[in-house]
């Protein structure tokens, strides 16, 4: 499984994130707009964790099944098919948080550039 480190400390100012535990999370430039999809792929791993029964002290539930924190390969759904474009993988230890803020700079700098040739050209 590629484990995921975040090295690089992310912008909040610039960004809202939203994680559901599954391994999937998206993240959303306040300053672009834009939406980025991320999913950890790898082997599951359920939790080993719920509700402990005092009586029994055994644990119940199934909690362990909702947070796994991967996806298997097979089950993404960041895929071409799903109209994905620009899909990147990122090896284990390499912060997806730094190629987002990356991308998102660009796309900044690309907006910039197409509101200044509107501006330049009258065209709206």
């Amino acid at each position: 499984m590629g484990n995921i480190i975040i090295t690089g400390i992310m912008d909040k100012s610039r960004f809202l994130r939203d994680s559901d535990n599954t391994g999937r999370f998206i993240v959303k430039s306040k300053v672009t707009g834009k939406k980025y999809f991320v999913e950890v792929i790898g082997n599951t791993h359920a939790a080993d964790w719920g509700d402990l029964d005092p009586a029994t002290k055994k644990m119940t539930g199934s909690y362990g099944e909702r947070y796994e924190g991967c996806v298997p390969e097979k089950d993404s759904l960041i895929t071409e098919e799903n109209g994905f474009e620009k899909i990147t993988t990122l090896p284990p230890g390499v912060s997806p948080f730094d190629e987002i803020e990356k991308r998102d700079k660009a796309y900044e700098r690309r907006m910039k550039e197409l509101a200044a040739l509107e501006d330049e050209f009258g065209e709206k």
